[in-house]
Order: C-alpha cells, then structure tokens, then sequence
C-alpha cells in the first residue's frame, strides 16, 4: 500500500475511535505541530494525537504500520531543523502529556523520566537531593526530543552531551513492538548498543518513550565570570589554551559584538560591545577560586580586560539568562525578521581559524548574522537574519550557511554540533560521513521498511 492521503485518512478515522479528545485535526493545533522557530516553510501532519502514555504511542504505531501512515514525534517544537514538520502528512504524536518523573535512584546517580519531562523540571524535581541533570541545550526542551537530536549545549565541555547522560531507552518501534535497549547499569557488553543507535536518530528509527539518565551532585560552589576580548581570534585562542591546560571548566560561553549587543538591547544589560566569554567552574570553594585564576591569567596573555568572576548567584543567573534568550535578542536586531539557525562544531585546534574565517565570510555577505558558541567543545552557531520577504538576502544567506558547513566540513568536523540534520542540512550529511549513510539507510530500511517513522529526516529515498 502506498503512502496516500486516502490511507492516512483511514488511518485516522481508526484513531479517532481509540483517543476521541486526545485527536485533534483542528487547523491551528496542526499548525503548532509544524515547523515555525525558523525560515524552514512549515508543512502540516494531518492530525496530532496528546499521548498520555507508553500503551497510547505503541497503539498509534501499529495502525500507522497497518496503513502506512507517517508518524512525526513532537516534543516542546524547538527544533531548529525541521525535525517537527510533516512532508509527508500524518499523525504528529504530541508527547508533553507523559511528563512524570517515574523514579529517581540517588544512590545510583540515576533517573527515569518520561520523554515530555523538560530538563527544567527534572531539575527542579531533583532540587532537593543534591542532584542535578546537566544537559543545558539553551531552551526548555524536553528530554526524549533531546535524545532523538542528540542534544548538548552549555554544559557539554565538562558533562558530555546526551549520548554520554543516558543509560537505557524504551521506545515504540516502527511495527508497534516495545524494546528496552539497555538496563541501569553503568556499562553493559550485552549486543549491540541499541542506546546509542537511538540516540539520535531523530525519531526515524523509534518513539523514544521513557529514559533512564545519569545524574550529578550539584557542586559545592558555582563560579561564573565575564571577559571581554578585542577579537573573536583573540577569544578563541584563549579558549584553545585553556582546554589544552585541561582546566575543568563547565562551561565555556562565546558571543561576538553583534551578539553583545543584541543581549544588551533585550535583557538590559550594560557589557562591553566587544567579542566576550561567559565562563562557569564547579568545584569546592578552593577548586573554582583556582580554576578562575588560572583562567585570568590566560586571558591576560590575550586580552587587555580583566577577567570578572564571582560566586553570587543572583549575578550568574543573569549573565547566564541573557545567554539562553540569546536567540530571541538576535531576532529582535530585525524587527520582523526572521533566522536560519545553523551550528557547526571543529576540532578545538581549529576553532579559531574557523570562526575567524565566518566572521569575514558575514561581513563579506553583507547579512547580519551573530555568533555565539559553546566554544569549549569547538561548537558555535550562528543566526543569519532577514526580512522572510528579502529573496536577495536570503540567497545570500542560504550560500553562507552552505560554505560554513562545508568549512567546518573540510577542517575536520561536522556541519552540524547539536542540531541535528532534519530538514535543513540533508544535503550536507554525505558530503561529512560518506558511504556511512549508505550503511545508515540500510538501518533505517531494517527497523522502518516503509517509512513512516518521520519520513523526510536525515535523508531522503
């Protein structure tokens, strides 16, 4: 049977009898399920269904098997590549309702949540046991989206990413079966690592439905500091010396001077407009004091600024809250623009060179596009920005993020650190891994035969 319109409908008259309420076929619920946080044109499943649990989502894939409809998994919608949007029609599969945090292990360091659980809440939820989840992509996203995309964020130079915070996954596979892929246990030898096959897959591979994560002891004492630069090459080789130390920095914060300036303009603060470092230390009060000082003495070898650091929470929670709306403070620098949120990621030698190299790209484009990165890992992002009527501009814009790719690409690294491919950067996933993709799609072809685990992701048949 083929993928058709008459097939999906059928596919949700059938739902409609099992979830009543929890199906909406409502224009504006449709539209809320498809892409909207950047310039990819939005494409609409045609209907969504609120699961309420493991049973609910299993029920959905074995009809949508039955009758070969596609399903797309939506979590909170921050991808930024598409991951969300229906090419195909179907069911978009809203998993915001299984948001219980089902157990909490302390002596472990582990956790097991349902995939809407936001890194916000679990946090919020382990408040009081010492213990915090640290995967800090920037947004409020919820956990399962954030395995699907394989996400890190600002914590990552010190906490890893999501494949490094994730012991074991259910999920929902293509013909409805439910797997466990891995157990509480810190290592396993059993098979292959269907966690990690998982872990970023995008759902195209299964219905990520519950996760067992590892946990952290919040630290004893909480450092952050501010340094400004007098160019991003500036910054960037004192990042590449600070790493090279091995200084056990947790986070590592980049912001050009368009950047700055935007963050000042929108969270009303007053920082320098020159190329800056947002850092954080956890450690004991001894441990982050050193780590801090030797930070300044590196920076002094390339800035004239002093480095600023305190232990004041009130001071760090808004440095670091003018960070996570850095998004939404570029955006604001084009009153009605729209962005194209791209990232790349290079080894940490290369990080200057790389982002030296976008700079002059950006001003020779004649685009206004910021740049933030989580530089302790070689990751940076930019958000070129126009008028979503500007065709000039955009064109200009779509041919600078292609020459970053393949930049980043060509020095060794990814065209994309933490925002997956989906949509947006299909044409650039066999210019990085090759005939890998051959091998991936053979995968995809094993577990997904007829594609409807949120088909037009990745890559396309």
């Amino acid at each position: 049977m083929d993928m058709t319109s008459s097939s999906i409908a059928t596919a949700i008259d059938i739902l409609k009898q099992r979830f009543g309420d929890q199906l909406s076929t409502a224009t504006s619920v449709r539209q809320h399920h498809s892409h909207t946080t950047t310039q990819i044109k939005s494409q609409l499943p045609d209907a969504v269904i609120f699961a309420k649990s493991t049973d609910d989502v299993a029920a959905v894939a074995a009809v949508c098997r039955d009758h070969q409809c596609p399903i797309i998994p939506f979590g909170v919608g921050s991808s930024l590549e598409g991951h969300v949007n229906a090419p195909k029609g179907g069911i978009s599969i809203d998993m915001n309702a299984m948001d219980r945090v089902l157990a909490v292990h302390e002596a472990d360091l582990d956790a097991v949540v349902q995939p809407g659980v936001t890194r916000e809440s679990l946090n919020n939820y382990l408040r009081d046991t010492g213990l915090f989840f640290p995967i800090d992509p920037g947004a409020n996203a919820s956990l399962g989206g954030m395995a699907a995309t394989r996400a890190s964020g600002t914590n990552a130079v010190r906490y890893g990413t999501m494949k490094d915070n994730i012991l074991a996954l259910e999920a929902v596979m293509a013909d409805g079966r439910v797997i466990r892929t891995g157990t509480r246990a810190k290592k396993s030898s059993a098979g292959y690592d269907l966690t990690r096959l998982l872990i970023g897959s995008e759902g195209t591979l299964g219905l990520i439905t519950e996760l067992t994560v590892k946990l952290h002891g919040i630290p004893e004492v909480i450092a952050g500091g501010i340094c400004s630069f007098p160019s991003v090459e500036a910054a960037c080789n004192a990042v590449i010396t600070t790493i090279q130390y091995g200084i056990p920095v947790a986070r590592i914060e980049l912001l050009d001077a368009v950047q700055v300036r935007a963050c000042n303009l929108y969270s009303g603060l007053d920082l320098p407009e020159d190329t800056l470092l947002l850092l954080e230390f956890h450690g004991t009060e001894r441990g982050v004091r050193e780590q801090s000082e030797m930070f300044g003495e590196i920076a002094a070898d390339y800035t004239p600024h002093a480095f600023n650091w305190t232990t004041d929470q009130e001071e760090r929670t808004k440095l670091w809250k003018a960070r996570h709306d850095a998004f939404w403070a570029a955006l604001a620098l084009v009153p009605g623009g729209v962005g194209m949120s791209t990232d790349v990621c290079v080894p940490i030698s290369r990080l200057a060179e790389c982002v030296e190299d976008t700079r002059r790209d950006i001003e020779e484009s004649g685009i206004i596009a910021p740049i933030v990165g989580h530089v302790g890992d070689g990751n940076f992002h930019t958000l070129p920005l126009a008028l979503p009527d500007d065709a000039a501009a955009w064109a200009r814009i779509k041919a600078f993020a292609g020459r970053l790719s393949e930049r980043a690409i060509a020095m060794g690294g990814t065209c994309t650190g933490e925002h997956g491919i989906g949509q947006g950067k299909i044409d650039y996933l066999r210019q990085e891994m090759g005939p890998a993709v051959d091998v991936m799609m053979a995968v995809k072809q094993a577990l997904d035969p007829h594609d409807i685990l949120n088909p037009g992701k990745l890559f396309t048949k």
